[in-house]
């Protein structure tokens, strides 16, 4: 007797999902649509978060400026480092450099 092989169909990611760069954590598919919906996967800043990152840069705060940083960037759903980029980025944007 030949076994025929079962194939799994395609479910869609697991939630949470994880933060990439710009794109942040989903909990539903509700919430992943509601970002696509508001978001052009083109808009360069999302790009950016694809790209490899070759340098760095080391930035001294006080105490109280990280904590601002860190709680927005929460309310964000996204890494300290990505919301500095983009606000960096925004800034860079804004000034035309």
């Amino acid at each position: 007797m030949i076994k025929s092989k079962t194939y799994k169909t395609y479910q869609g990611p697991k939630y949470p999902t994880k933060a990439d760069g710009n794109v942040p954590i989903f909990n539903s598919y509700e919430e992943e649509a509601n970002f696509w919906d508001t978001h052009d996967f083109t808009d360069l800043s999302l790009l950016e978060a694809f790209k490899p990152k070759k340098e760095s840069l080391i930035l001294r705060l006080n105490r109280e400026m990280k904590r601002k940083l860190e709680k927005v960037a929460k309310k964000k759903k996204v890494s300290v480092s990505t919301l500095s980029r983009i606000w960096l980025a925004e800034k860079l944007q804004n000034i035309g450099a």
